[in-house]
């Protein structure tokens, strides 16, 4: 028999499966409470749902974007490119496909141009220095071809001519053998598209015009005037980003008349600023406005991924129809007039107060033999009107000089230093390629070490005198500037090791002597502005640069 132990340990285990068993069967009721039915319940309510069904209820009347994307999109084409393998006996190194970067901005060299080119004045865009990325469909690497394989790259474009005629981008077909061009209304399981053919392009914009073979009329758009656009207005862009065709997007314009690219590469690119998602393969389609007028054709984004970032710039619709209209010309070229000279743009306002003007365009460089010279203009002349019409700025004489034909002729209002009144001087408008042909610069030689001099106290720079060579190059004399102290005056206001000063407010300082004498005379509180060349490029000009001590 059981001990009385062996019983009673027996009869509790039995107790505590008991009591477990009720502890599980409670919160298995618990859990039926709260759900509100039982097992057989649930089967019970299903039986007495009702289906779903789709509204019938009359559809809202579409929005604006709605009718636009109709309206506009079987006008808007997607474009692929193929570039072929090349033979080449050397490979490049691997770049990202059609990225740009902006110029160092503390290099003056990227602040000028020639004839009114874009200078320092960039509103901020300087100070970008991420990509801006062109968006060339990012499919294939930089479309060289050099490794054996065919490259294929993709963008937007959109039909303005009934006959075929298509308006892109430069950068998405510069650089292809074979074009090909699909509608909307094309069959999704067409391989590429029909063959397209290039009419002309103009880099300098980086539009391009392209055309395909139509047996019927196709779909067009309706070009808008860019000028009536306002920051805050609503925009709509079509196009293939990421070889998505006929993709909407839409945003308002942030911000006009924005250049992202100093000097002369950006001189004739004035965007359209847009908050619309563009991405890689947008590039060439259309920014549209809310009646469905092409303002803009969209061409570059600001990134730092390479995607979307809120960013894009479009090229506004009044340039696009003036290149254009070039482009299907006889010719199949843009033809730019100059007058020769280059400047600085968004000058500090030392300068011009130092030089006594608020408006007008203060000349670096004269080309040598070029319209300009021949007319009488030097370097240090401020060219404040044309055919008697006010100039503004920069801007406005490089847009109404370039607008003009070569060999017509204008009236430059100008005031040269020691003159009391305007003079004015007839000159011969040139053909600006022409005008600018490409010049090779020679090497600069070593300078001889001096010694410090008193510049470093009160501007943080020491300089020495220019050699002889230095100064037959530069056809100046100056004093070079050997070494920049680190938040100086000089340092804050962009003067660079290497430049040469030739006048300090307007005085010379062709030795070192005459430059201490001038800068002995400075005092807190005096507008300082510095005339300095660049021996590497010595037909950049003087260039014009200081502040307030």
């Amino acid at each position: 028999m059981k001990s009385f132990l062996e019983r009673l340990r027996t009869r509790r285990l039995a107790t505590a499966f008991v009591v477990l068993a009720g502890l599980s069967a409670a919160i298995l009721g618990i859990s039926y409470a709260a759900h509100g039915v039982s097992g057989q319940e649930m089967q019970n309510a299903s039986a007495d749902a009702t289906p779903l069904k789709v509204s019938n209820s009359p559809v809202a009347a579409p929005n604006e974007f709605v009718k636009i994307a109709k309206q506009v999109g079987p006008a808007v084409v997607n474009i692929n490119t193929q570039t072929l393998p090349k033979q080449s006996s050397s490979r490049a190194p691997h770049r990202l496909p059609h990225a740009r970067t902006a110029p160092n901005p503390q290099n003056p060299d990227d602040q000028d141009s020639p004839d009114g080119g874009q200078g320092g004045g960039q509103d901020g865009q300087g100070n970008f220095q991420d990509f801006f990325n062109h968006f060339f469909g990012g499919q294939g690497q930089d479309g060289e071809g050099d490794d054996g394989q065919v490259r294929e790259s993709l963008g937007s474009g959109f039909i303005v001519d009934a006959k075929g005629y298509i308006i892109t981008n430069n950068h998405v077909i510069e650089k292809a053998d074979k074009i090909f061009v699909k509608l909307s209304t094309d069959p999704d399981n067409q391989d590429l598209g029909r063959p397209a053919r290039v009419i002309g392009v103009d880099k300098a914009t980086d539009i391009a015009v392209i055309k395909i073979d139509a047996n019927s009329p196709l779909p067009t758009v309706k070009l808008g005037n860019s000028d009536n656009t306002q920051v805050g207005d609503w925009v709509e862009a079509i196009g293939s980003p990421f070889a998505l065709a006929q993709t909407v997007t839409a945003g308002i314009i942030s911000a006009k008349n924005r250049t992202i690219e100093p000097g002369q590469q950006g001189q004739f690119q004035h965007f359209i600023q847009t908050d619309a998602a563009i991405n890689p393969g947008n590039s060439g389609g259309p920014l549209l406005n809310m009646i469905g007028e092409v303002i803009g054709m969209n061409t570059a984004i600001y990134t730092q991924s390479a995607g979307y970032q809120g960013i894009g710039f479009a090229m506004p619709s009044n340039t696009i129809v003036d290149i254009y209209n070039d482009l299907i010309s006889p010719g199949h070229k843009v033809v730019r007039g100059s007058i020769g000279i280059s400047f600085k743009q968004g000058l500090p306002g030392a300068v011009n107060r130092m030089y006594g003007f608020k408006s007008g365009v203060l000349v670096q460089y004269v080309q040598p033999g070029g319209p300009a010279e021949k007319a009488g203009l030097r370097p240090g002349d401020i060219i404040v009107s044309i055919d008697g019409r006010s100039i503004k700025d920069g801007d406005d004489l490089v847009n109404d000089i370039a607008a003009r034909r070569p060999g017509s002729s204008a009236r430059l209002g100008y005031i040269r230093e020691g003159d009391s009144k305007q003079a004015d001087a007839t000159v011969t408008i040139g053909d600006r390629d022409k005008v600018f042909a490409e010049q090779a610069a020679a090497p600069e030689g070593p300078e001889p070490d001096q010694s410090a001099n008193p510049g470093e106290s009160k501007l943080g720079i020491v300089v020495r005198e220019a050699s002889a060579d230095t100064v037959a190059k530069l056809h100046h004399p100056g004093v070079i500037v050997q070494s920049v102290a680190n938040g100086s005056f000089a340092d804050l206001h962009e003067m660079e090791q290497g430049l040469v000063i030739i006048r300090i407010n307007r005085q010379a300082t062709g030795n070192r002597d005459q430059f201490n004498a001038v800068v002995s005379k400075l005092k807190t509180g005096d507008d300082v502005v510095f005339e300095v060349m660049d021996p590497r490029h010595p037909n950049d000009g003087i260039n014009y640069i200081g502040g307030t001590l």
